[in-house]
């Protein structure tokens, strides 16, 4: 009997992060055949994570233009996947999240009636244009995916509101609590995996550390503004420092170099490979994002997080504490970051809540899901 070939689709480093440890598990399983293809909707962050996990993709789409529109690269991925489940013509297609390379490479499947694996599924803001254009990605899978892993009861729960079969729903936690383990455990191993950072821990030796990003592009003009001038304030402190690794976009980085280079006491500094961004989340005090993954991973470090957005598709954090919705004002930023700089009982009270999003064990589970059919 054939093992069932199962093909993991992705495209950008939070994907690649999320479904390292599930190909780890696949290709460690003698239950299946595992094939990989890249879209490589983001080239260079997500090389940066194909070497760290050591994921050699059997098919590299190459996909990524300068100034692409979401059209453009929406068709390019449908047809350029497309292709590759014609020739592999796998049993599954695993796809995780809500960018573009998730809704073309579901879409391409369902296409060819391959069923499809959703690993995080079920995350809802509730508003299409929050996060955009993600939201629509994600609800867009959740309508026709054979098999829905959902992160959290939570996920599970708007699955079923949204009358998709109870047997195909089934909560796994995040894969994303699995690969922070297996990449803190890789620097405990060998230090100089995240040694980049020992020159800024040297220089902002005494002062607390919050850690930022910024790149969604609902915040984008006004918004980015915002969050550099909140930053710019909460600089003026000498009690703290700011490590931003800044997002690679023009939107993002123009704002930021205007407002805070020179500073004395932030650090602009490139994107950060895995490792080196676990262990900025293990140096922060605190961390201020929009972006998702964040608001999994550094609670699971006894991190407290402030998500400068309107709306999360992670409710849970904000509900068990480790996360506070407090968009993109300046003032409300700066109010709700030197609330927990000042308020050692508020700090400790995120910083010790429990984190809902996983044990460790999310990969395993999907394994058994999809050996069982």
């Amino acid at each position: 009997m054939n093992k069932p070939r199962i093909l993991t689709i992705f495209g950008t480093r939070p994907e690649a992060i999320k479904l390292f440890p599930l190909i780890h598990a696949l290709e460690a399983d003698s239950r299946f055949d595992s094939r990989v293809c890249v879209s490589a909707q983001h080239r260079s962050m997500l090389d940066q994570v194909l070497s760290i996990a050591d994921i050699r993709p059997n098919y590299d789409l190459d996909l990524m233009t300068e100034g692409q529109t979401l059209d453009e690269l929406t068709a390019r991925a449908l047809t350029g996947i497309g292709k590759v489940l014609d020739e592999e013509k796998p049993d599954w297609v695993v796809v995780q999240g809500d960018t573009t390379t998730v809704v073309a490479g579901a879409i391409a499947a369902y296409y060819r009636k391959i069923p499809v694996c959703h690993i995080e599924a079920g995350l809802r803001s509730g508003d299409i244009y929050q996060p955009w254009p993600e939201e629509v990605n994600r609800r867009a899978v959740g309508t026709f995916a054979r098999l829905h892993c959902a992160p959290t009861q939570t996920s599970a729960d708007a699955l079923l509101k949204e009358n998709v079969d109870p047997a195909c729903v089934h909560v796994t936690g995040n894969t994303v609590i699995d690969a922070l383990k297996w990449v803190t455990g890789r620097i405990e191993a060998q230090p100089s995996l995240a040694s980049g950072l020992v020159d800024l821990e040297k220089r902002f030796a005494g002062k607390r550390i919050i850690g930022i990003t910024s790149h969604r592009r609902e915040n984008f003009g006004e918004g980015m503004q915002n969050i550099a001038n909140a930053v710019k304030r909460i600089a003026s402190r000498d009690d703290i420092a700011v490590i931003f690794p800044v997002h690679m976009n023009p939107n993002v980085r123009a704002v930021m170099n205007e407002q805070l280079e020179g500073l004395g006491n932030v650090a602009l500094i490139e994107p950060l490979d895995y490792p080196h961004f676990a262990r900025l989340l293990d140096i922060s005090h605190l961390m201020l994002t929009d972006s998702g993954g964040v608001q999994e991973e550094a609670p699971a470090l006894g991190k407290p997080v402030l998500v400068m957005r309107e709306t999360t598709e992670r409710p849970e954090g904000v509900e068990a504490g480790t996360a506070k919705l407090v968009g993109t004002d300046t003032e409300t930023i700066v109010r709700e970051t030197e609330h927990l700089l000042d308020d050692h009982e508020a700090y400790a009270l995120m910083a010790r809540a429990h984190n809902p999003f996983g044990d460790g064990h999310s990969s395993q589970r999907i394994c058994d899901l999809l050996a069982a059919g």
